[in-house]
Order: structure tokens, then C-alpha cells, then sequence
């Protein structure tokens, strides 16, 4: 059974009916009546899960991986454990994707939340808060003491705000969980789904995204910016991380605590930046990245690569501060 409380759950499925999405060709020997429960990361796979290597970037974790089944490739099927059923097929994000379909078939799009009321009629459930015009709560919201909720915002359904948060005016909020002392300017945009796509023979297929946004103690979003939920794992933003404006934060974005990401900067999806890491204005970072702490990135920087622990770099491709420099000076 699965905890996710922001979309529709459909399942447990028969393994035979996950083959099958899956469209792998393999012959198995198995045991028909075998149930899995959900679909997860590798990090967090279980006995009667299903879940994912599409890189030998994840074999550390993937042989210790406690799935019943796994979706992969013949040549990554190496480095999952014995009794782990290998589904081997052509294109593991495609498959993959069709699986997560299967159990949440409506988070490939971000549907209307038809339980929308206007906080004028429900402000007796909210004591103690704080509502601008025309706000919208959608249904099972929670709402900490002392939090303010501006203008024409709108809080859709589970989602979970703090104690003495800020909400400005024309915030959405879907699909995430807030802690106390957050604090979000005018425009943003939380918790849509992320920009994934997997290219078909017919058309692009849409990467469902089952994940959600976790907003921890004493953030503070810029205006304008927007950060979307995860695909799988979840997006999530560290204690006291503070994001300017116009900033980008993709899908299974991890970012850590006490972090400082100035206006226009884009984080790629599923990249992990480290903690008290600063970025600069306008700089770009590619996905699947790790980011060590104490990192300083400069702006209009453009990050295609790890970077180890307190370096900093800029230039495109960044490289250290002073190999920059130096070739600045060089060549003007």
C-alpha cells in the first residue's frame, strides 16, 4: 500500500501485470501470485517494490537494493542482488514510466483540484491564521499557527504549511510539505510537475512524478521562482536555504542547509547541492550532479560536473576561481 497522500493510488498489481507494462521480452520462471505494492528509488526499495537502475553511476547502492523487482538493462542487471528479479528492457526510463503510470495514472499531469473553497468559508477551521482576498484551500489542508496567506493564493489539497510562515500574494502550493518559519514571496510556484519527458517512436511519453516538495525550517523563496515536485524521490530544500528570485529548482533536487542561490540561477533535476553552498546570479547546473559542501559558484557560471567539497569555481564550463582568473587575465 502506498503513503503517498497527493495522488490517486491504483494497485498492488501481479507481477505478471508489471511484465507486461514493462513490455520486457524476458522469459521468467516465477511465482505468478507474487504482488508488488509501489514503485520507489533504489534509496528506498523494499520487499514488495518495484523500482529502477537506468546507471552504473548507482551501483553501490543497487546491490544492496531491497526490492522484489527492479527494471533495468541487461548489462546493469550485474550489479542487482541474486533474488532480485531483473525485468530487462530496451529503455528503462520509458518502462519505468508506464509502471509509475500504472500505480498514479493522473500524476503525469497536474489536475484540477476541485476541492477548492475560499477561505472565507472555512476560516473558522483555521484559527489564528492569517488570510489575504480570494484565497483558495483545497480539502485535508493543514495550516500552522501564526502563518499569513496573501492575496489570491491558492493552498490545493494535503498540503501541510508550518507555524509562522509567510505566504505572499499569488503563490500556488501543491504536493508539499512545508516547516515552520518558511517564508515564500509574491508568484511562486511550488510543487507542479517537473519537466520529464521520454522520447517514444510516437510521441514524447510523460514522466509521471509521484514525488513531492519538502520545504524544511526557515526557508525563503524568492518571487517569481518555482520548484517542482519529484519524480520519484522527493525535491527537497535544506533548514535556512534562502532562494532569490526567478530561481529554477528541478525535480528530485536536493539542496541542503543554510544555502544562498541568487536570482536566475537553475538547478537541473535530481542534482544534490551540499550544504552552505552559494551559487551566484544567472548560473546554470546540470542534472544529476553532486555538489559537495562550502562550494562557491560564481555567477553566469555553468556547472556540467561534480564538484568536490570547498572548491570554488566559475566560467563555462566552471573551473576553479583562479584557473579562471588566471585565463581571464590571459586572454581578456
Amino acid at each position: 500500500m502506498s503513503d503517498n497522500i497527493f495522488f490517486k493510488y491504483q494497485g498492488p498489481f501481479t507481477i505478471t501485470k508489471i511484465i507486461k507494462t514493462c513490455g520486457s521480452k524476458s522469459k521468467f520462471d516465477l511465482n505468478k501470485t507474487i504482488k508488488i505494492s509501489n514503485i520507489t528509488d533504489l534509496f528506498r526499495a523494499k520487499a514488495n517494490d518495484i523500482t529502477f537502475l537506468n546507471s552504473a553511476k548507482y551501483k553501490n547502492q543497487s546491490i544492496k537494493c531491497k526490492a522484489t523487482a527492479c527494471i533495468t538493462t541487461k548489462n546493469l542487471s550485474k550489479y542487482l542482488p541474486e533474488n532480485c528479479l531483473k525485468i530487462i528492457v530496451d529503455n528503462v526510463l520509458l518502462s519505468s514510466s508506464r509502471v509509475s503510470k500504472l500505480f498514479y495514472p493522473n500524476s503525469d499531469i497536474d489536475c484540477l483540484d476541485q476541492t477548492l473553497v475560499s477561505s472565507e468559508k472555512i476560516k473558522n477551521k483555521y484559527i489564528d491564521i492569517k488570510f489575504g482576498k480570494n484565497v483558495l484551500i483545497g480539502e485535508n489542508v493543514q495550516i500552522g499557527k501564526n502563518t499569513v496567506i496573501g492575496n489570491n493564493s491558492i493552498i490545493e489539497h494535503d498540503v501541510t504549511i508550518g507555524q509562522n510562515c509567510l505566504i505572499g500574494s499569488f503563490v500556488l502550493i501543491k504536493n508539499s510539505i512545508l516547516e515552520d518559519d518558511v517564508s515564500i514571496k509574491d508568484g511562486v510556484k511550488i510543487g507542479n510537475r517537473g519537466f520529464g519527458f521520454v522520447p517514444d517512436k510516437i510521441k514524447n511519453f510523460r514522466i509521471p512524478h509521484i514525488g513531492k516538495v519538502l520545504l524544511k525550517k526557515g526557508v525563503e523563496i524568492g518571487s517569481g521562482s518555482t520548484i517542482d515536485r519529484g519524480s520519484i524521490a522527493d525535491t527537497t530544500v535544506g533548514e535556512n536555504t534562502f532562494i532569490d528570485n526567478l530561481v529554477q529548482i528541478g525535480h528530485n533536487v536536493r539542496i541542503g542547509k543554510n544555502c544562498m542561490i541568487a536570482s536566475q540561477a537553475g538547478i537541473a533535476g535530481s542534482t544534490i547541492i551540499g550544504d552552505s553552498v552559494i551559487i551566484g546570479g544567472q548560473a546554470g547546473i546540470s542534472g544529476h550532479l553532486k555538489i559537495g559542501n562550502n562550494v562557491k559558484i560564481g555567477g553566469n557560471s555553468g556547472v556540467i560536473k561534480d564538484i568536490p567539497e570547498n572548491k570554488k569555481v566559475m566560467g563555462y564550463p566552471s573551473m576553479d576561481f583562479k584557473k579562471f582568473v588566471k585565463n581571464w587575465r590571459t586572454n581578456g
